[in-house]
């Protein structure tokens, strides 16, 4: 197939995915139509995994090693304000983060593959689901995905319009952050507004515990171990004359390790029950853990540079590039498994601040980069399963 048939086709199926944009673990009309379009190349085809994920399997020579290439396909609860003639027909939501270009990118490896089949061993093509909350990787791996199709490693891509359009970045351990949610819930005792001392107020409680969450990044952190703590909410049972009995502070917390994880949970937890038990409220803490952070293995950024040189040049290649404290649950794979996960720039103007970013209800994926990334996943696998 020539370029010019490629990237028609590519396009063709990102437009269609586009205009009917499906969230989280709804993605039923999404799923067949790309478990459709697989079928038609000849790929053995497998529906239904984590809920709504599709896997086909493709073949050649006999090769016994297994790599998986994964994109994800939800879209987001956001109302679409562009005006491509694609434009979403479901109210509310949008393909605002570019899961339909790589949906539509792994289609278009998976038809160059199908086509050519200039490897030796076994290629998975992996189509998640609900990657926005974060379910759609552990969705899909409590369903047996790595177990079930023997996947030795896993290759996940990004679109990224800060980077310029045709770039490849990647880089060894973290490469986007992990995301914890918390929420504290602290119990003091009522009173009117005129009569503090007949109270404990969970509002200057609050304050004072969310100043001291960030002396855990300020001075209680190695500076060269990145982490955020956001609090983004806050909740009360008050009255503009009454003081509150209870305050609710809720947020997240970015980080690029399990150990680092444990200890922003382990002094957060302390500087919130330490701080209620002086005034004498009481403390409720809860802290869950979202999204793996994603920290790529060495080799594999190896194989990744490899390709990557080869479809777009050295000069458009960055294995150092400067990683994200944003989440992507990619990460939960590379936590079992061997893989790398990279950035495709989708940038249209060389001025980073004029690319219209990601969940922006005006965003729309970048069609000329399409091409650039189904390639580069061929030619990855060229190179990792040789003939």
């Amino acid at each position: 197939m020539n370029n010019k048939e490629l990237t028609a086709r590519m396009k063709e199926w990102r437009h269609y995915l586009h205009a009917h944009p499906e969230t989280a673990l709804e993605e039923k009309m999404t799923s067949e139509y790309i478990a459709d379009i697989l079928r038609n190349m000849g790929l053995e085809v497998h529906t239904g995994i984590g809920v709504t994920g599709v896997v086909a399997v493709l073949k050649a020579g006999d090769g016994k090693e297994v790599i998986g290439l994964r994109a994800d396909f939800d879209a987001i609860n956001l109302e679409e304000k562009g005006e491509p003639p694609y434009k979403s027909q479901n109210p509310g939501k949008m393909h605002g983060c570019g899961h339909d270009g790589h949906a539509a990118t792994l289609l278009g490896a998976a038809e160059l593959l199908s086509e050519s089949r200039d490897f030796n061993g076994t290629v998975c093509f992996v189509f998640q689901p609900a990657e926005e909350p974060g379910k759609g990787a552990m969705a899909m791996i409590n369903d047996g995905v790595l177990e079930r199709f023997a996947i030795d490693e896993m290759y996940g891509m990004h679109n990224m319009p800060q980077l310029p359009a045709g770039t490849i970045n990647t880089r060894p351990g973290g490469i986007g952050a992990s995301e914890d949610n918390f929420v504290i819930t602290i119990t003091g005792r009522g009173s009117h507004a005129s009569l503090p001392h007949l109270g404990i107020d969970p509002i200057v409680i609050a304050a004072e515990i969310i100043m001291g969450l960030q002396t855990i990044v300020s001075r209680l952190n190695n500076p060269l171990n990145p982490a955020v703590i956001s609090c983004t909410e806050l909740f009360t049972d008050g009255a503009h004359n009454a003081i509150p009995t209870t305050v609710t502070i809720k947020g997240d917390t970015r980080s690029y390790s399990k150990e680092m994880q444990a200890f922003i949970e382990e002094k957060m937890r302390a500087v919130s029950e330490g701080v209620c038990g002086i005034y004498g409220a009481e403390c409720q803490f809860v802290y869950t853990h979202e999204f793996a952070p994603n920290v790529n293995w060495e080799s594999c950024v190896g194989w990744v540079e490899k390709a990557a040189e080869r479809v777009v040049g050295k000069e458009n290649v960055d294995t150092d590039c400067e990683p994200l404290m944003g989440s992507e649950d990619f990460g939960a794979f590379i936590e079992r498994i061997p893989g790398c996960f990279v950035f495709l720039g989708s940038g249209k103007s060389k001025v980073p601040s004029e690319n219209v970013p990601l969940h922006n209800s005006l965003f729309d994926y970048n069609d000329d980069i399409l091409e650039t990334g189904a390639r580069f996943f061929a030619e990855l696998i060229r190179i990792r399963l040789p003939k």
